[in-house]
C-alpha cells in the first residue's frame, strides 16, 4: 500500500465533524500567527501538538512520529521563556517516550480499526499514580526554585503530572484524559500570564486551550467504548 491509499484508509476512520473541525483549527492559528506576528515554532509547535493530540485520542500510533517534532519544539519555546521544568520534561521525559509510545501501542492494535485497545486503572492503581506523582512534583517544585524558572508553582505542577499523564498515555488508559484536563488547564494558565506579560506565543496559549477541549472529547469517545 503506497502512502497515499494508506492516509486515505486513515481517514475513515475520523468522522465528518472531526474533519472539518480540525482543518477549521490549523488554518484558524495559521491565519492568527500571521496577524500577530508569531513566532513561527509557536506555530509549528502548535501544529504538531493538535495533530498528535487528535490521532493519539483515536488510538492512532503514527501519532508518535509527529509527536517526536512537536516535542523538539516546544522544549525550544520553554526554555526560551522559563519554563525550565516543562523544557526538562519534554528534552528528557516527552522526547524517549514518544519512541517508547510507539513499541508499547504496536504490541496492543485492533487489527480492524488499526487502534489500540483501550484499558483502565484499578483503584489501588490510581491511589499509587497519584501519591508517586504528587512526590515527584514536590522535587521538580524545589529545583525549578533553586534554578530560577519562571512560575515554579504552576510549572512544577504541570511537569510533575504531565509524567503521569504521558505514562498513562503509552498504557492506554482513560484516566490519562483526567490528567490531561488538569495539565492543559494549568497550562492555559501559565502561557496566558506569560502572554500578558509581553511573550509572543499567542499560537502557544490557544494550542493549550484546544487540548483542554480535545481532553474532554476524547475523555467521552473512550467512556463510551470501555464502559
Amino acid at each position: 500500500m503506497n502512502l497515499i491509499s494508506y492516509i486515505k484508509s486513515e481517514i475513515k476512520f475520523f468522522n465528518k465533524s472531526e474533519r472539518i473541525l480540525y482543518s477549521i483549527v490549523i488554518l484558524s492559528i495559521i491565519l492568527i500567527s500571521i496577524l500577530t506576528n508569531d513566532s513561527k515554532i509557536s506555530l509549528f509547535s502548535a501544529i504538531c501538538g493538535i495533530t498528535y493530540t487528535l490521532f493519539a485520542g483515536k488510538g492512532k500510533v503514527y501519532c508518535y512520529y509527529i509527536g517526536l517534532l512537536g516535542t523538539f519544539l516546544y522544549c525550544i519555546i520553554a526554555y526560551k521563556n522559563g519554563f525550565y521544568g516543562n523544557m526538562a520534561l519534554y528534552g528528557f521525559y516527552f522526547f524517549p517516550m514518544q519512541l517508547f509510545g510507539i513499541y508499547t501501542w504496536k504490541k496492543h492494535l485492533n487489527k480492524e480499526k488499526n487502534e489500540i485497545y483501550k484499558t483502565k486503572l484499578l483503584i489501588k492503581e490510581k491511589i499509587i499514580y497519584i501519591l508517586v506523582t504528587l512526590i515527584i512534583t514536590f522535587f521538580i517544585y524545589v529545583l525549578i526554585k533553586i534554578s530560577g524558572g519562571h512560575k515554579p508553582i504552576l510549572d512544577s505542577f504541570v511537569t510533575g503530572f504531565s509524567l503521569l499523564g504521558q505514562f498513562l498515555t503509552i498504557k492506554r488508559c482513560i484516566e490519562q484524559w483526567y490528567v490531561w484536563f488538569g495539565v492543559n488547564l494549568i497550562s492555559v494558565v501559565m502561557w496566558l500570564s506569560a502572554y500578558l506579560n509581553g511573550a509572543n506565543y499567542l499560537v502557544t496559549l490557544l494550542m493549550w486551550v484546544i487540548y483542554l477541549f480535545l481532553s474532554i472529547y476524547f475523555y467521552k469517545k473512550w467512556k463510551k467504548e470501555i464502559f
